[in-house]
């Protein structure tokens, strides 16, 4: 799997890109029209032309990186993956409920998060030392709740929860409760 802040950052320049494309063309198009103070500068024919190639690029562009979403392929495949370990959570009464702690796992194993609340719905998310998220997904009671993720990255990981779960939900935060090894 692609490390998330990869797939962000080559993502962040795309949507960009495209962004000051569009941009140039509603700048270009306000100074074509105050230029000549009338509306009819742009031929209807030109404008229709200039927002389907607008709309043709944006819609490439989601399809393009699409497939650069780490946990794509997994979730729309997941017969076809088999962990390499699986980890059992319950979370109840604001507490996540660890088998371990810390639990570990080694550098790219495919490690199944089963997660179970016994109460609410919460969030289950898991954190980078310098607090920027992996993967997360919601914990909702009474539903099968599992994310499978391939760890790239040795180091200590936090979870957290990532769902509002009433004022005890903020101090939901196991710090370095996740130790990827070599």
């Amino acid at each position: 799997m692609v490390d998330s802040t990869v797939v962000l950052n080559g993502q962040t320049i795309a949507y960009t890109l495209y962004a000051i494309v569009v941009l140039l063309f509603m700048a270009w198009f306000a100074v074509k029209i105050t230029a000549s103070g009338k509306a009819g500068v742009l031929s209807n024919k030109l404008f229709a032309i200039l927002v389907i190639f607008l709309t043709i690029m944006g819609v490439s562009l989601h399809i393009a990186t699409s497939t650069t979403i780490p946990w794509v392929p997994v979730d729309l495949n997941r017969s076809d993956y088999t962990p390499d370990k699986t980890v059992n959570i319950t979370v109840k009464d604001h507490k996540f409920i660890l088998p371990e702690n810390p639990i570990t796992v080694e550098k790219g194993d495919l490690v199944l998060f089963d997660v179970k609340s016994e109460d609410l719905t919460y969030g289950f998310g898991i954190f980078r030392a310098d607090n920027s998220m992996v993967c997360q997904m919601q914990v909702v009671p009474g539903h099968r709740n599992d994310l499978l993720w391939k760890f790239e990255k040795a180091g200590k990981y936090t979870i957290r929860s990532t769902e509002y779960s009433g004022p005890k939900g903020h101090q939901m935060i196991e710090k370095d409760a996740l130790i990827v090894t070599e």
